[in-house]
């Protein structure tokens, strides 16, 4: 989706205020003008306070996010201003750091509102992006350097690759023609800040695998898409089976398919490794049939999101304490069925909206209620149903699994043969990461370098 069409210059200010009520009137002060009557900004002004009450907007790296649906007829309206000394807001010490605030307005009906609020997260989440803007020496220079981020433009320094790079990835394109390969997967980890995507890249259709949505392409790239896949190991390719899982989930391979892998050491800036993968036999013993993979009512977005969150457990645990957790996906309904609270639902009330695994605001109170016992019932659509909850499927459908696992992964397990859905299970002991279906497990992530 394009971002920057929401972007205007009269919309990009320099903020005077030192409070953040005034800063967002300072906002909406250039964002409703056009727009009809009703939008009173005053009114959004309290709306948006008091939620900022309930719920932090700050994103971290000094940015500041409030949004909100108002009616109107425009799809979404961006502002963005520029902080010089941070603001107040009732004691809150976080709003001490805020250099830039970024306003979101989105019409009542558009159902792409979270899609959009979580792209412009992970836009904020890229601290060199964020010191750019918020350095610009002026505000002429700070709207152009606004206008190349929301487009792309504002990538890291170019790199030239070395002759060795450059062999490996012109051999990659012979291996994979020579072994009918469908795609060349190319795995920029191994570069530290990303990888210079140029004509040095294999004449194939090629498709990237980045640890951060802030590895951007020239616009002369030839690459078809991006996958995003964190990485926490210094092995080789160590991303390859969350990147092909979230590869057939979205359409982007098939089931028959096979494809060239290339990367190196994580960033060590030396392609190494030349892999050829095929997705039948890696992924045999877990789907027998391409519609497998996916419970028919979960959203490709929802599984990107848990098995990163998932990952980030693993690795990072919980005020330094390692995190075990169970997340269900799917058929919440039929889920529901066989589960039982072991601590009040602390979801329980909340609006879809608020509770939705897809809104970026609520990574942290996931992590936070990942240390309760028992699991969570997710819904295909990302909405929490509970947290803290027992699963416990029918007797038949629990089955021995290899030792070392434990009463959480045959949960796990067994819940994805009772029902049309997915677990992601997530290893205090081993920090490992482990995807269920069909009651059969694919290992995503073996223990990581620094975890718990």
């Amino acid at each position: 989706m394009r971002l920057d069409r929401y972007i205007a210059k009269t919309r990009i200010i320099e903020i005077e205020s030192q409070d953040l009520r005034g800063a967002l009137l300072e906002l909406l002060s250039v964002s409703t003008f056009r727009l009809s009557d009703e939008l009173d900004a005053n009114r959004i002004a309290d709306d948006l306070v008091s939620r900022e009450r309930n719920m932090t907007t700050y994103l971290g790296h000094g940015v500041a996010m409030p949004h909100l649906r108002v009616k109107m007829k425009r799809p979404y309206i961006f502002a963005i201003g520029r902080v010089r000394e941070g603001l107040k807001f009732e004691g809150a010490e976080d709003y001490n750091d805020v250099r830039l605030i970024f306003l979101l307005l989105a019409s009542e009906g558009e159902k792409n509102y979270l899609n959009v609020l979580a792209s412009l997260a992970r836009l904020f989440r890229d601290q060199a992006m964020v010191e750019s803007l918020v350095q610009a020496p002026d505000t002429q220079t700070f709207q152009e350097r606004v206008f190349m981020a929301f487009g792309g433009l504002l990538a890291k320094p170019e790199r030239r690759q070395n002759r060795f790079n450059r062999i490996i990835l012109r051999e990659s394109e012979k291996i994979a023609r020579e072994a009918n390969c469908q795609a060349v997967l190319v795995f920029s980890d191994t570069f530290a800040g990303g990888i210079e995507m140029t004509d040095d890249v294999p004449n194939y259709r090629t498709i990237l695998v980045s640890r951060a949505s802030s590895d951007r392409l020239p616009a002369n790239s030839a690459v078809e898409a991006t996958i995003e896949v964190r990485s926490f190991s210094r092995q080789r390719l160590s991303q390859v089976r969350s990147a092909i899982l979230i590869g057939l989930t979205r359409g982007l391979f098939k089931y028959s398919d096979r494809l060239c892998c290339v990367g190196g050491i994580p960033s060590s800036n030396q392609l190494d490794t030349v892999m050829v993968v095929d997705i039948e036999r890696e992924f045999q013993s877990v789907i027998d049939r391409e519609n497998d993979l996916l419970p028919k009512d979960v959203k490709v977005e929802v599984v990107e999101r848990m098995i990163a969150i998932a990952t980030e457990l693993a690795v990072e645990g919980r005020e330094g304490k390692p995190v075990g957790t169970l997340f269900v996906l799917g058929d919440a309904k039929r889920v529901n069925t066989m589960v039982k609270p072991l601590v009040l639902n602390p979801f329980y009330g909340y609006r879809e909206e608020e509770r939705n695994v897809l809104n970026p605001f609520m990574d942290e109170t996931i992590k936070e209620f990942s240390v309760v016992d028992g699991g969570w019932v997710i819904r295909g659509d990302g909405v929490i149903e509970s947290a803290g909850s027992l699963v416990h499927a029918p007797s038949e459908y629990y089955a021995d699994l290899p030792s070392g696992y434990g009463s959480r992964h045959s949960a796990a397990a067994a819940i994805t043969q009772a029902a049309d859905c997915l677990s992601v299970c997530v290893s205090a002991s081993t920090g490992q990461v482990t995807l269920f279906r069909k009651g059969v497990m694919l290992p995503l992530l073996d223990k990581p370098i620094g975890a718990i």
